[in-house]
């Protein structure tokens, strides 16, 4: 068989692990966020592909299972680590020894050879699967989905840099995988450029949006179940709460706006979706103390599931994501899915994200001037703006992101592994 067939064959078996953060939490509070959204979506249909699928992740409660179905071809594995409760992914490093031991006598249940690759999500999981994969004999792929010295190079105003621990384990998990998957060009020139990784182990994976789920609808229907003024402007925001996404941003902008224009007076709202999350637990009441000072109307609505979350981005006039850090920017894509404009921060993953001029705003810095004067702008254009939002989302699919990931995955599997697959 030459090698041009042979890598045509798939790998049976792929070990994802996301030991921080479980796939079946919900996005958008604590923890969880986009990257909870990838495992989910690229597991599932990697298991469509005919990829099985096991996912490991710490135990946070007493009452979780050991093994759950996720979906058709992925299970969910919880390994109990230190306490169930309490635990912040800060706290795991001091885990790791019994996260991995966890993994290890999981696999050990299984013939030789179990599993083809392991691909790791975020460096806490790097570290896990850099020893599992010597262990094994099998390639290790690494997605890091944030970047220690990206952050701390982008922080916001009384934010706290990620430790050396982690820059340091981001070092040896980059100079260990067989090969790293970056989010967009940006996040691979990060990865040679800041940590030293080889290029030729770096392979560019976009990640993808449920068109199918994320589409556009009726903006009036979308209000009407929300409790939406129909006549409101909307401005959106999504995500986890935390000076990184900087949420305060569109409340400052959102001032001067009303203060440009009387006539948005009793009709510009803010609608602020998400929970609190990395040291956004350290002033719990800020953004809600901001708006009262600010005197602007603001929403604050707990993370939403798929279907409240599609009416939210459909029922929103404009969404804004000006954070300071973005490895590619899930909320924007989703809200492009649904015909509504982005107005982002020049960062990162949102460069990629959104089309500048076309789909939505690219923003320089995070001053109020500025992000007034592009919301206001973005407003006045929201029709065409929507039209080139919905196209360039429709450029993104889960089922192409994880194409890719086989690709990937097909790339550092040895002959003689994909034979013994075939």
């Amino acid at each position: 068989m030459t090698v041009g067939v042979l890598r045509s064959v798939r790998p049976r078996r792929v070990a994802v692990l996301s030991v921080h953060t479980s796939p079946l939490e919900q996005p958008g509070t604590g923890d969880a966020g986009g990257m909870n959204v990838y495992v989910v979506e690229t597991s599932k249909r990697l298991a469509q592909l005919g990829v099985e699928v096991e996912v490991f992740t710490r135990a946070t409660s007493s009452d979780l299972p050991p093994v759950c179905d996720l979906a058709p071809g992925v299970t969910v594995r919880h390994l109990t680590a230190g306490p169930f409760e309490g635990m912040s992914k800060e706290d795991l490093p001091s885990q790791l020894c019994a996260l991995t031991s966890g993994l290890l006598r999981v696999e050990a249940q299984h013939e030789a050879g179990y599993f083809d690759v392991v691909h790791s999500h975020y460096w806490l999981s790097g570290q896990v699967g850099w020893l599992a994969t010597e262990r094994w004999g099998v390639p290790l792929v690494h997605t890091a989905h944030t970047l220690a010295k990206v952050k701390n190079r982008a922080l916001a105003e009384g934010d706290t840099p990620e430790p050396l621990r982690r820059v340091v384990g981001e070092e040896q998990v980059i100079a260990a995988a067989d090969s790293l998957v970056a989010n967009t060009a940006q996040e691979a020139r990060d990865l040679v450029h800041l940590y030293g990784a080889d290029v030729e182990r770096v392979v560019t994976v976009a990640p993808g949006v449920d068109l199918e789920h994320f589409r556009p609808g009726e903006a009036s229907a979308a209000r009407t179940r929300l409790g939406v003024p129909p006549d409101a402007v909307l401005l959106l925001f999504v995500g986890r709460l935390q000076p990184l996404k900087a949420p305060d941003v569109l409340l400052h902008a959102a001032q001067r706006l009303l203060e440009q224009d009387p006539a948005l007076a009793g009709r510009l709202q803010v609608a602020v979706v998400g929970g609190l999350s990395g040291t956004g637990y350290d002033h719990p009441t800020y953004l809600q103390d901001l708006a009262a000072k600010l005197d602007v109307t603001v929403r604050f609505e707990p993370p939403a599931g798929p279907d409240r979350l599609r009416d939210w981005y459909v029922a929103a006039d404009l969404v804004a994501v000006p954070s300071h850090n973005e490895s590619f920017g899930l909320v924007a894509l989703e809200a492009q899915a649904c015909g509504t404009p982005v107005v982002a921060a020049r960062v990162g993953g949102l460069l990629t994200t959104v089309r500048d001029g076309a789909s939505g705003l690219l923003v320089d810095g995070h001053g109020t001037e500025a992000w007034a004067a592009a919301l206001r702008h973005g407003l006045e254009r929201r029709a065409e703006l929507s039209r080139g939002a919905v196209a360039h989302a429709s450029h993104y699919s889960w089922g192409r992101t994880a194409q890719g990931l086989l690709g990937a995955y097909r790339d550092v599997l040895s002959p003689a592994t994909l034979a013994a697959t075939s």
